[in-house]
Formats: structure tokens, C-alpha cells, sequence
């Protein structure tokens, strides 16, 4: 886990622009493309947001934005009274919101292997960190899921 997340997400679609050269799949009409341009540009901005949002929250707690480093506080204010993982919902957002603009179908594929593994192998690495918090981390899991 030595890349960051967001550029998991990056490098996950870059490959899927990749794919589209090789392979290309295209929207049928443009009242397609204009609604999906249009969808993908406010996808991305509630996206990044709410990513932005999370990470502020993180850096006003003075707290580590790195999975597996141990957390020096638990944050549940902003966007975590309502997700676990705000930034990575935001970044799925975004990723959207990007396959959107662009037009790329490609990368749309690939995005469930990226949440996968943000999901089954960065986020239990984080959470493990978290159990020193001890019973506010449970009370915090039982009120709040993991994603939305």
C-alpha cells in the first residue's frame, strides 16, 4: 500500500482511456454525450468536494491521512457523520464525474476492481489502526457505515 489511493483511482483510469484507444466504444447520439458531459461535470465537482471536505477535516484534526498510520484522533465531524470513508466515496464520485466529461466508457469497468480494493484491502488495513479507539470506534461504526 505504498501508492497512495488517489492515484489507484488515477492509474485505474488511465488504464480504462487506454482500453477505450485500443478498443473504442462509443456514445450513440450527441444529446447522449451532451447529458452525460453535463451529469459528469456535477458528479465531479460534488465528487471532489466532498473528498476536499474529508481531507480538510483530517488536517484541522491534525490527524494522518495514511493507511496503516496510526490515527491521533478519531474524526467524526463533517462528512464522517455521514460515511467512514467520505474521501473515497468522494474519489468514486469524481471518478464518475471524469468518465462523464471525457466520454470514457473503458474506465467505467474498471472502477468496481478499484473500489474493491479500496474496500477489501486499504479500508480493514485503516480500520485495524482505528481499534485503539476502543468502544468510540464501535459506538462511531455502529452509527456510521463504511461508505453512504
Amino acid at each position: 500500500m505504498r501508492l497512495p489511493v488517489p492515484w489507484v483511482f488515477v492509474l485505474a483510469f488511465l488504464v480504462g482511456v487506454g482500453l477505450q484507444f485500443l478498443v473504442s466504444i462509443h456514445i450513440g447520439s450527441s444529446g447522449a454525450v451532451l447529458l452525460m458531459k453535463i451529469a459528469g461535470g456535477v458528479l465531479f465537482v460534488v465528487g471532489a468536494s466532498v473528498a476536499a471536505w474529508g481531507l480538510f477535516i483530517f488536517h484541522r484534526a491534525g490527524t494522518t491521512t495514511v493507511p496503516g498510520e496510526p490515527s491521533l484522533r478519531l474524526v467524526t465531524e463533517g462528512p464522517y457523520r455521514f460515511s467512514r470513508n467520505p474521501m473515497y466515496v468522494g474519489l468514486v464520485l469524481a471518478y464518475l464525474g471524469e468518465v462523464g466529461l471525457l466520454t470514457q466508457i473503458w474506465p467505467l469497468f474498471l472502477l468496481p476492481f478499484t473500489v474493491a480494493y479500496v474496500n477489501w484491502v486499504v479500508i480493514p488495513v485503516e480500520e485495524a489502526t482505528l481499534k485503539g479507539f476502543q468502544d468510540r470506534y464501535e459506538q462511531y461504526c455502529a452509527r456510521v457505515r463504511r461508505w453512504v
